[in-house]
């Protein structure tokens, strides 16, 4: 039996993500939830909705989601970390303030939580956070005691979250016809977001053009594209680009988009593109339509050879990192010196939102920072 690793103070890890369709009846439902208090009519929903009606109704993030659990408790059990795991979502079932409320009932009180993003911006982390603050304030109504929440740094450059993408990439080359494989262009893609989000996230002292979430960005890209040069002698030309656009087109969201720059690339003369989504943990529903279907017809159309590598998922040097990283912010939590494993130029990420970090465009309560009002 391996020897008994600390967790200490932590009595729990909630696993927080996005949620998604589980069937064609939960679509119209499900993006209800996710656009409420927009005024969208269900009729324009129905229209978003064919993307996953496209794939049965059904949404794959949720069993991505039930494959890293098993991964946690496969990897926790071999290591001697005896830390229970919940689950819950923002915007499906399991819902989060219902997973909170089971916690609680558990005797839960000081929780770490894990986020299905690995980045700095508002909608993947102080929303997240907000979320948080959202269901403790219904449980504190309620007249539940509230545990203590923190939540584990942003993720990004933790060797175990770029190498399987390293990989990823590795074998998608390898996968191209060997006549075009050299001369590949490599897409790094990510989630695209209103420039103004961009240019505010991470900690004040980054605001700017573009802001922690493309600095971060570019730090995951060149640390592959390093990665990838080392392993094959090659130096492949890369660009960060991004897909899954939505919201009003007169506002300014990052550029350029995918299938824009796959058009780019085949006028300037490139054989191949590896398409490698950095910016997602799993292959949920934008790496499905926007990548493997909308980006690679475009790819089609222009006769440019493309692949798509492979997201992080459920890899078990995923899993590694996450123990990893609840160890490290154990150890923190107990007044424990640390060294945080970090690759790349920007090092490890804060354990604490400071205030003003990732801010939103009107005030709301967020959990699990430095303005937490439940610290």
């Amino acid at each position: 039996m391996p020897d008994a690793l600390d967790a200490t103070p932590y009595d729990s890890l909630l696993l927080l993500s996005f949620g998604g369709p589980e069937g064609p009846d939960d679509v119209v439902p499900f993006l209800e939830n996710v656009t409420r208090g927009r005024g969208i009519p269900k009729e324009r929903l129905k229209e978003v909705g064919q993307h996953y009606f496209l794939f049965g109704g059904v949404s794959p993030i949720n069993d991505q989601n039930r494959a890293l659990l098993d991964a946690l408790h496969k990897d926790f059990a071999e290591h001697g970390l005896d830390l229970p795991v919940y689950w819950g979502n923002r915007n499906w079932a399991p819902y989060l303030t219902d997973t909170l409320r089971e916690l609680v009932a558990d005797g839960r009180r000081r929780v770490l939580v894990l986020t299905t993003s690995a980045y700095a911006s508002y909608s993947g982390c102080r929303q997240y956070r907000e979320n948080l603050a959202d269901a403790l304030a219904t449980l504190r109504a309620e007249g539940l005691e509230l545990p203590k929440i923190d939540k584990l740094r942003h993720y990004f450059n933790h060797p175990g979250f770029v190498e399987p993408m390293a990989d990823g990439v590795l074998r998608s080359l390898a996968d191209l016809p060997e006549d075009v494989r050299d001369g590949a262009h490599i897409a790094f893609s990510t989630h695209s977001i209103p420039t103004a989000a961009a240019d505010t996230s991470g900690p004040v002292e980054t605001h700017g053009e573009g802001g922690a979430y493309v600095e971060q960005h570019l730090d995951v890209a060149q640390l592959i594209a390093d990665a990838v040069r080392e392993r094959t002698g090659v130096d492949h030309p890369w660009r960060l680009v991004y897909q899954s656009r939505s919201g009003a087109p007169h506002i300014p969201w990052l550029e350029p988009d995918i299938c824009d720059h796959l058009e780019e690339r085949h006028a300037a003369g490139a054989p191949a593109v590896v398409m490698a989504p950095i910016g997602f943990v799993s292959d949920h529903m934008e790496v499905l339509y926007d990548l493997d279907t909308e980006a690679t017809a475009k790819a089609g159309e222009l006769g440019l050879p493309v692949r798509r590598s492979a997201t992080v998922g459920a890899d078990p040097r995923f899993a590694a990192a996450i123990r990893e990283l609840i160890l490290e912010r154990a150890a923190v939590e107990r007044g424990q010196e640390v060294t945080p494993c970090a690759l790349g130029a920007l090092g490890a990420s804060h354990n604490l939102c400071p205030v003003g970090c990732c801010p939103a465009r009107a005030p709301h309560p967020a959990a699990a920072g430095a303005d937490s009002p439940y610290a």
